[in-house]
Formats: structure tokens, C-alpha cells, sequence
């Protein structure tokens, strides 16, 4: 089943996705308030909602299908690491350090954007990038799972880009901690939340989804990979976020930037030169993955802001001056 948020008219509404359009569930339940009752619940109400009316999904403005209480992105593409590693850092090969364990870091769940919302260049940036994943959304709460529990956590899967400001990220990553603002201003989600039972078909015999993922830029395809390329499956990137802690019902995981031409900093680390150029006001980037759908976002200008204060220079006093 695939599940949707939208907006028409002024109105915000959750349902459910079928071949005549969207059917708005019969109350203001939303799609987080599904993920939170359980898949069982919410195959059973998403079920009832497609006996109602349906409203085509060109008269609507898709907004994300959940609102994600918290957002993780992982680094799980070998390929992808060692490309942007050489563009930002200068760097060949992948660090040892990325084949122990699943890194992620937590991104900004109130930049959020729908599926063909525009997104706007962030402040001060110059190599706006877009960057395609899977993210895998968490059906129940747990902690400290293994991998095999983790599977049982699954609700579903949506497209996400992770837009980036490699210039912004460039400097961040010098200080070691981040990325920050370079990964900030948005990231895009849909176009439906699709329930984990629909891909399984896709499953590989090492258990990982092999969808077939593209991205392109005004029309131009850019990369192209499978999901299956992942250094880990999704069970064990919820199983590590559990890891010591926990996770809860809607936390969003994304697998990371998949390999080849994911993401334009890993081929300008490939080539040794910004070819294709960064992202300009007026592209238009399409992403979309084999089983769960399309998202499209047009680069349109960002806010004009004043430049950042640098640090000013301290006495590293330890008493306070009379």
C-alpha cells in the first residue's frame, strides 16, 4: 500500500494512493499517525479509505508523506564515499574507519520538502548538489535491536534527496564535526510512503531491496545504481540506530547517496573537475526508484543574506578585568 500526504485548498490530508488517484482517510489521522499504530492498523485503514472519492494527484501539492519525528542519514555506498572523499578532501580510497560500522549523522526534520516542491539555494552557496537515496521509515519503536528484529520494524520506504552545499560542507568537515549547514535547507521526501510487503519481491538472496534508482538533471540522466549496492541492509542500519539507544514509529533512515552519479561531488572527485557544473536557479532534478516512484524539484533562487562573522580573536584571559 502507499500512503500520502497532500495538500489542496488550504487543507492538509493523509491517504492512501490507487490507480484512480488519492483517497483521503475519513478523519485527520495522519500517515505519522499510522506508522505509529502499527502496519496491520494501517493496511486496515488505508483499505477503508479506497471505498471513498478520489482526488486526482496532479490537483494537489504532494507534501512529504510523514512528518519524521527525527531524520537519520546514513553513508552506506562504498562508491559514493570514495568519489566525494577525493572532491572534497583531495583524498583517494575510502578510510578504513567507513568498512567497521554504518555512520550516520542526524539532519534537520523541519526542512523537509514534498516531492515537487521547489528548493531553494542555500545561503552563501556556489555547489548546490542533489544527492539520491531510499529511506527506510521505522514501523515501531525498539532498542538495541538485532538485525533480524530490526526487519520486524520495517513499516516502509520513500525517495529522498539530500540536498547539499558542498562549499558550505567542505569547510564544516575541516572543523570535524558536521556536515551542518551544508546539508541544512532541505531534503525531499516521496512521493508516497510505500509499505515494506510491496517490495519484498525486490529482495535479493543477501537480503538487500535490488531497486534500480536514477537521477537526472533537465531531462539528462546523471547516475544510475541499485539500492543493493548498499555496504549494509536496511535491517542493520536500524539495528546500529538502536544500537545503546532506541528508535521510535516514523524516525526516517536514509541508505546514503547511492554510486554512480548519485550526487555530482562524487564525479567531479571521479573526473578532477566540476563536470556536470553545480546546480543552477532553474534545473530541474528528477530522481526515481524502481518500485517506489518519482520526486522532481526545481532550483529556484535562496535568500540573500549578509556574510558570517568570523571568530574574532580572544586573550584566552581566565580572570575577569576590574
Amino acid at each position: 500500500m502507499r500512503f500520502a500526504t497532500w495538500e489542496t485548498e488550504g487543507r492538509v490530508q493523509a491517504g492512501v494512493l490507487s490507480a484512480a488517484g488519492l483517497h483521503a482517510l475519513p478523519d485527520d489521522r495522519t500517515v505519522l499517525d499510522l506508522v505509529r499504530a502499527g502496519l496491520p492498523a494501517a493496511l486496515e485503514a488505508g483499505a477503508a479509505a479506497l471505498s471513498r472519492p478520489a482526488v486526482q494527484v496532479e490537483s494537489v501539492r504532494l507534501l512529504p508523506p510523514l512528518q519524521a519525528p527525527t531524520v537519520r542519514d546514513f553513508v552506506a555506498f562504498e562508491e559514493h564515499v570514495e568519489g566525494v572523499r577525493k572532491s572534497i578532501d583531495g583524498a583517494a580510497g575510502v578510510v578504513p574507519e567507513w568498512y567497521q560500522a554504518p555512520t550516520f549523522y542526524f539532519t534537520n526534520p523541519y526542512a523537509l520538502i514534498g516531492a515537487h516542491d521547489d528548493v531553494a539555494v542555500p545561503p552563501g552557496s556556489a555547489r548546490f548538489d542533489f544527492e539520491l537515496e531510499v529511506a527506510v521509515v521505522v514501523g515501531k519503536d525498539g532498542a538495541s535491536l538485532t538485525p533480524e528484529q530490526a526487519r520486524e520494524h520495517v513499516f516502509g520506504y520513500t525517495v529522498l534527496n539530500d540536498w547539499s552545499a558542498r562549499d558550505l560542507q567542505a569547510r564544516e568537515m575541516k572543523v570535524s564535526l558536521g556536515p551542518a549547514k551544508g546539508k541544512d535547507s532541505a531534503t525531499t521526501l516521496g512521493p508516497w510512503l510505500v509499505t515494506a510487503d510491496e517490495l519484498e519481491p525486490y529482495r535479493d538472496d543477501d537480503g538487500f531491496l535490488a531497486l534500480d534508482l536514477r537521477v537526472s538533471v533537465n531531462g539528462v540522466q546523471i547516475g544510475q545504481d541499485l539500492l543493493s549496492n548498499m555496504g549494509w541492509p536496511f535491517e542493520e542500519l536500524i539495528a546500529y540506530a538502536s544500537r545503546g539507544t532506541e528508535v521510535r514509529a516514523g524516525d526516517v533512515l536514509g541508505s546514503g547517496t547511492c554510486g554512480n552519479g548519485g550526487c555530482l561531488a562524487e564525479l567531479w572527485g571521479v573526473r578532477g573537475d566540476a563536470a556536470p557544473p553545480p546546480l543552477r536557479v532553474g534545473d530541474v532534478v528528477e530522481m526515481t526508484v524502481e518500485g517506489i516512484g518519482t520526486i522532481r524539484n526545481r532550483v529556484v533562487p535562496g535568500l540573500d543574506l549578509p556574510p558570517v562573522a568570523p571568530a574574532r580573536p580572544r586573550p584566552r584571559a581566565r580572570t575577569r578585568t576590574p
